[in-house]
């Protein structure tokens, strides 16, 4: 009869520190679940599924434009979120199965389902731990601690994977679909149940991502420990990232239902200024790749790297602050120093660029968009951005964790 004992985890431990273990198997009495799988799950499933509705019901309407808009940042968020669990993975069993379900764009649905599984398996583990230590046996101890770590470190891989996954999701997909939704309701004058859904869960991936975005810095300029922010930190960081995304994502939307095409070019003329800006001062360092990567790839693999991770950190200061500094020279990639004159210089851009926008929105007046004072909805808008500004400075002023006890 086989035992729980016999039963092999052998899978790969990618992009799991093994200090993250030691950290882990050193509360493992008291193991939490992983509660951002699941709400990354759930955030991409019911996004998907709402703009797949309002998909049919454009397509139903014959309104070519929306429809091809709305599907393709569907698909678009849908891909880049396989392939960046894909590259988080290395999975040794039912590969093929697995790759199935990201071609049918299910992976993060399987994921979660196995993220599940062994979070089960680790407090079975760890209660027959409990019983296997009033019995000496070393051997039988022995693989009971290699399936207690194999579990950690998959759960560990997972919760990395789909923060990441959120990320990408939130910024390539999300952040884009909200604006064209605010955009389309603000052209037809009408708020359907089903649009109001899409977009309120866009903004709520939106902000999240950005969340995220926030405490991936914290911890990279804590040498990538582990950070736990308290519930004040943490309402102060919502509530910053919030107004921010909630204020950008009105203020382009306005600005592209004022103009039409004609406001393509300033957007791009901005997005390639974040693209262009890492790679200047690339250039201007001497123009050499980090040693490690140039070591362990070819100059081209690496070259298209960068160039992806350029795009993506474009897309993030695009819709809101990135939190990081992105250094392409540096083998480290992201500058873990904390530097107010990196942020005071990015939202003073984007500030002046909000502005722009809503004297663009205010004066060029194609067609009434809003029954309502265009300058005093101008004004809201760039009041409620300068709020975001202020609660960023007080939780980096106040409220960042500098003391131990709040790095687990």
């Amino acid at each position: 009869m086989e035992t729980p004992l016999e039963e092999t985890d052998e899978e790969g431990t990618g992009g799991v520190l093994s200090s993250e273990v030691e950290i882990n198997l050193g509360r493992r009495s008291h193991p939490s679940f992983p509660f951002s799988v699941f709400l990354s799950t759930l955030l991409y499933s019911t996004e998907v599924a709402f703009a797949l509705y309002m998909f049919f019901i454009y397509q139903k309407g014959n309104d070519i434009y929306w429809t091809s808009f709305t599907i393709s940042f569907i698909i678009m968020g849908a891909i880049f979120d396989q392939i960046t669990l894909l590259f988080f993975n290395k999975d040794s069993r039912n590969k093929v199965v697995l790759l199935f379900w990201h071609i049918l764009l299910l992976g993060p649905i399987v994921r979660c389902l196995q993220t599940t599984v062994y979070y089960h398996k680790l407090l079975k583990y760890l209660t027959l731990e409990v019983e296997e230590s009033r019995v000496s046996n070393p051997a039988r101890n022995k693989i009971l601690e290699r399936k207690i770590v194999n579990s950690t470190r998959y759960i560990l891989r997972q919760d990395n994977a789909f923060k990441c996954m959120t990320v990408v999701q939130a910024f390539v997909s999300s952040f884009p679909q909200l604006i064209f939704q605010i955009y389309v309701t603000l052209t037809i004058k009408e708020l359907p149940w089903n649009r109001a859904l899409l977009m309120t869960c866009c903004l709520l991936s939106a902000v999240y991502g950005a969340i995220l975005c926030s405490i991936l810095a914290i911890q990279i300029s804590n040498d990538g420990t582990t950070i736990k922010l308290p519930p004040m930190e943490l309402f102060y960081v919502i509530i910053w990232r919030f107004l921010e995304i909630i204020s950008r994502a009105v203020a382009l939307a306005l600005f592209a239902a004022s103009l039409k095409l004609k406001s393509l070019p300033f957007l791009l003329v901005i997005y390639f200024v974040s693209v262009l800006a890492p790679w200047l001062e690339f250039w201007k360092n001497g123009a050499h790749l980090p040693s490690s990567t140039e070591n362990n790839s070819s100059v081209v693999g690496t070259v298209l790297v960068l160039i992806i991770i350029t795009l993506l950190y474009a897309a993030i200061n695009f819709s809101c602050w990135a939190a990081v500094k992105l250094q392409l020279s540096n083998e480290k990639i992201f500058d873990r120093r904390e530097r107010w004159s990196h942020r005071i210089v990015h939202y003073s851009f984007q500030f002046l660029e909000n502005v722009i926008m809503m004297f663009v929105f205010m004066f060029y007046r194609g067609e009434i968009l809003l029954n309502c004072c265009y300058t005093l909805v101008a004004i809201h808008i760039i009041i409620i951005y300068l709020l975001g500004f202020s609660f960023m400075c007080l939780f980096y002023h106040y409220f960042y964790p500098r003391k131990s006890d709040k790095i687990l």
